[in-house]
């Protein structure tokens, strides 16, 4: 004992237990766990596939089926003594990441599409659990029926599990592949969600009710442990909730602190986590239920089910999560899989839970009004199976209600359909027939309008009508430059350019200090022209639990007729309070993106229109020829105006000179012409943002040297004559190069002028 006190100095074996200090292999089974878990998910990450898989591989690669067979690897990396306590801290682990989940289900959201979310979520549960019924049979007969070494059950106790296990929806999994894909606020995301929500609540209730009949023998007794998980529900949803409003919002004042969660705050909401998982623990109900119920009282107002998860998922999701799905995976033993009767069952497992998803699914969606292809996806979504399998199967192994080798062929079948879901989404639900949807549904919404106006005033319908049929037709007709031309050529004349009309400016908001370049952008071009604003703040989706609760938060109030989601965001805030005070017409969007997909998630949007005007503004840390390229050349096939603001006209910063290379200024000087040399030495000033007078303007020329003057052209025209009645402007011009003094343009801006 006091060599294994005195540490590898005094002869103590690291990796040997010790009952006097457990601590010391958990600290390296951890390590081993998360490193490799980590390492497994980079290339994973790159075809965007979910955590969790990474994790159960972790575990897969440890256990019998890889370096397991390795002689005396388990005896020295898990030693069985060592087991109970990675249990007893994965337990730990699930029961928070189970309150998580919790908190992302959204009541108020199932409330708003109650028959779309029990329509397709019962009916997409529906097919899969009644094939998963059908599978028991075999299953029981053929692994648990003569199983050795497990306790005697019922079969009805059996065939539930396994319908369980082949109906179950991973929610969590599902909203971040929505968030990825930009599916969140399609109809086809909101179909999913609310179907997810109650597949999600329901395969729980289920997967309780298996497990109070595995625990008890007695007919009575599963009654009694039933009817007290109901009243624990009830005293949960309730008194409880309504007591834990209250004391948030009227005694601690939790919801009108910007800092919230407090510390108390979430020391109160913990405990009654893990007090309702001791509970339904103790009643002989697994724990984890008693910490999902909890969470999905947490009150949603103030966004503060996202402050609190953001304070507490960090560990949870980096260590102790990571642990529970590595012995989830510690458990599979592929090489159990010995015979082709077993490999059989897995795939056909894979096959019934695909085809049941899917088609229950399709049907459901299809009912609902969706398109086949859009119904299609939203069965290939409802598929996934992810973290929530895991846990379910890990609870029927610990329940010992399921063998070893069928929990393998299980685990292999989520591992699989997780795996399918992202690419057969892409597949049957591609950027370009999403857009057709979108549009389709645009041209209906149209037409509706123009119904609901025929009948207030028949006489004021006709001009309505072709209006929205001009429109349908723009948006149909894929080549800009031939519209352009039509519409916008030597016939054009002064009115038509004083007519011409910007549907929208668009601006990207992205912090604070793009905040203050588009509101000097506003001041700049609408002091005299009420253009309406549409304001964007693209934020980058990680892989915190919080951010996929924003993300799905979201369809809140996509619905509402201002799309005002600036509730959910303090700097939109700010520009809508700008905009008000002004008059100017203000809507807003938050919008999450993977750091490759920015440009792609910015320009391919439905609610632009040709019309619309995109000004990006390039900051101070974002400015590079680089990104302006990349910018320019994701934005070519996007038809509506777009244009890249950049200020690098000011004073140089001379503490910026002194501090960079004389000599590389130098070598860029020789190796550029001597157009380049202005930009080579153009400098940011530190304070351009906060400084409105770097943005004063004193003269405008606007430069046109084409035959018949375009779109473009009119645009430019447009914002020329904004421009004119700003303040301060000494000079305006215009540069008609290749146009000679006789010709038609030159008599129209003449006379425009």
């Amino acid at each position: 004992m006091a060599g294994s006190t005195s540490g590898i100095i005094g002869g103590m074996d690291p990796l040997e237990y010790n009952s006097s200090s457990p601590y010391t292999i958990f600290f390296f089974q951890l390590i081993v766990i998360v490193t490799i878990s980590q390492l497994l998910y980079i290339p994973l990450s790159k075809i965007k596939q979910p955590r969790v898989i990474a994790e159960v591989l972790t575990g897969i690669i440890l256990s019998h089926t890889v370096l397991g067979r390795i002689p005396n690897f388990t005896k020295y990396m898990f030693p069985p003594e060592s087991i109970p306590g990675l249990t007893l801290v994965a337990n730990i682990g699930i029961c928070l990441l189970l309150f998580i989940v919790g908190c992302e289900v959204d009541v108020k959201f199932i409330k708003m599409h109650i028959v779309t979310a029990l329509g397709v979520g019962l009916f997409n549960m529906a097919v899969p659990f009644g094939l998963g019924c059908a599978c028991a049979i075999g299953l029981w007969k053929d692994y648990r029926e003569n199983a050795e070494g497990l306790p005697i059950i019922k079969f009805t106790t059996f065939m539930v599990f396994i319908a369980v296990a082949m109906c179950i929806t991973a929610f969590p999994v599902l909203v971040r592949i929505l968030t990825e894909l930009r599916l969140v606020k399609d109809r086809v995301g909101t179909v999913v969600l609310a179907a997810g929500i109650t597949n999600d609540l329901l395969g729980w209730v289920l997967l309780a009710l298996s497990i109070t009949l595995a625990n008890s023998s007695q007919s009575l007794v599963t009654l009694y442990i039933v009817l007290v998980a109901i009243g624990w529900c009830l005293f949960i949803c309730f008194p409880i909730r309504i007591l834990l409003n209250y004391l948030l919002k009227n005694i601690m004042k939790e919801f009108d602190d910007p800092n919230n969660p407090s510390r108390l705050a979430t020391t109160i909401i913990l405990l009654l986590m893990f007090s309702s998982a001791f509970f339904t623990d103790i009643i002989g109900v697994h724990p984890i239920f008693g910490a999902f119920i909890v969470g999905c009282i947490v009150p949603r107002e103030n966004d503060y089910v996202i402050k609190l998860t953001s304070r507490i998922e960090d560990l949870v999701n980096i260590l102790l999560v990571p642990v529970y799905f590595g012995i989830a995976g510690l458990n599979v033993d592929l090489g159990l899989l010995n015979k082709g009767l077993d490999w059989g069952w897995a795939f056909g497992l894979i096959g019934v839970a695909m085809v049941g998803k899917i088609n229950g699914g399709l049907i459901a969606a299809k009912l609902r009004g969706l398109y086949w292809r859009e119904s299609l996806t939203v069965g290939v979504l409802m598929s996934c199976k992810g973290i929530v399998e895991i846990v379910v199967l890990q609870v029927g192994l610990n329940a010992r209600i399921i063998t070893q080798k069928t929990y393998s062929m299980f685990i292999f079948m989520a591992l699989i359909t997780t795996f399918l879901t992202t690419p057969l989404t892409i597949y049957c639900y591609p950027d370009s027939y999403k857009e057709k949807v979108q549009l389709r549904l645009l041209e209906k919404q149209k037409l509706i309008n123009a119904k609901k106006l025929k009948d207030e005033n028949e006489t004021e319908i006709e001009t309505e009508t072709d209006d929205i049929n001009n429109e349908v037709m723009d948006d149909n007709d894929s080549d800009d430059e031939y519209i352009d031309d039509e519409i916008y050529g030597t016939s054009i004349n002064g009115k038509d350019i004083e007519n011409f009309k910007l549907n929208k400016i668009i601006l990207t908001v992205e912090d604070v200090e793009s905040l203050s370049t588009d509101l000097l952008i506003l001041d700049l071009l609408l002091e005299n022209a009420k253009v309406p604003i549409h304001a964007i703040n693209l934020k980058t989706l990680t892989e915190r639990t919080a951010d996929i609760l924003h993300a799905s938060m979201l369809y809140e109030t996509s619905n509402d007729h201002d799309h005002d989601y600036n509730s959910l965001n303090s700097i939109l805030s700010v520009f809508k309070i700008f905009c008000r005070y002004n008059k100017i017409p203000f809507t807003s969007e938050i919008l999450y993106s993977l750091p490759e997909n920015y440009a792609q998630t910015l320009f391919d949007n439905s609610t632009f229109c040709k019309n619309d005007l995109l000004i990006l503004p390039i900051t101070q840390k974002q400015y590079s020829f680089d990104k302006i390229s990349y910018i320019i050349k994701s934005s070519k096939n996007f038809q509506f105006n777009k244009a890249i603001f950049i200020n690098n006209t000011q004073e140089i910063n001379e503490k910026a000179i002194n501090e960079v290379n004389k000599e590389e200024i130098a070598n860029n000087n020789n190796n550029n012409n001597n157009n380049n040399k202005n930009e080579t030495m153009s400098f940011f000033s530190e304070n351009t943002i906060l400084n409105p007078s770097a943005f004063d303007v004193s003269s405008v020329t606007l430069y046109l040297n084409n035959s018949k003057l375009t779109k473009k052209d009119i645009l430019g025209l447009k914002l020329l004559s904004i421009l004119i009645k700003g303040k301060g402007l000494h000079k305006a011009r215009i540069i008609l190069d290749n146009i000679t003094l006789e010709s038609k343009i030159n008599d129209d801006i003449s006379q425009w002028i």
